[in-house]
């Protein structure tokens, strides 16, 4: 019987992290389509959305692992399913290697670097002032 529950949970998380990243991967296709990034040009899209991304993941996580308790198929549907499927690292590859391909070599490093540096900045961002919210609400655990 203890199997059988186990592998139901397992199908369930894997059941909300697929929902969510459908859902976080259609945000995304429309924002890309509502904002285009022309050939040869530096991919803001991208770099905001992933920045965009990751500030939110900073919140999400500690407020569920620092502030209120959360269902156990939260973090598995938004965590890793919403936020893992509207961030893209495999569009942001695909971004520096056009820029390569199109003889753009320093937007291309720019813009790996500039991502990668944004996404830090953003998941310490949210964290931080989440963690800082927390304190001043007295709702840190």
């Amino acid at each position: 019987m203890a199997q059988r529950t186990a592998t139901a949970a397992q199908y369930q998380a894997v059941a909300v992290v697929g929902v969510g990243g459908v859902l976080g991967a259609e945000v995304r296709y429309g924002l890309g389509l509502l904002w285009p990034t022309p050939g040869g040009t530096f991919p803001w899209t991208t770099l905001l959305i992933n920045a965009a991304g990751c500030l939110v993941i900073g919140v999400f996580l500690v407020a569920v692992t620092e502030g209120r308790p959360a269902h156990r198929l939260v973090r598995p549907f938004f965590g890793t399913g919403v936020l893992g499927g509207f961030t893209t690292f495999s569009t942001y590859c695909l971004d520096v290697r056009r820029l390569l391909v199109g003889h753009h070599p320093a937007l291309a490093v720019g813009y790996l670097t500039g991502t990668l540096l944004a996404a830090l900045a953003a998941v310490a961002a949210g964290a931080a002032g989440t963690r800082w919210w927390l304190v001043r609400r007295g709702a840190a655990r």
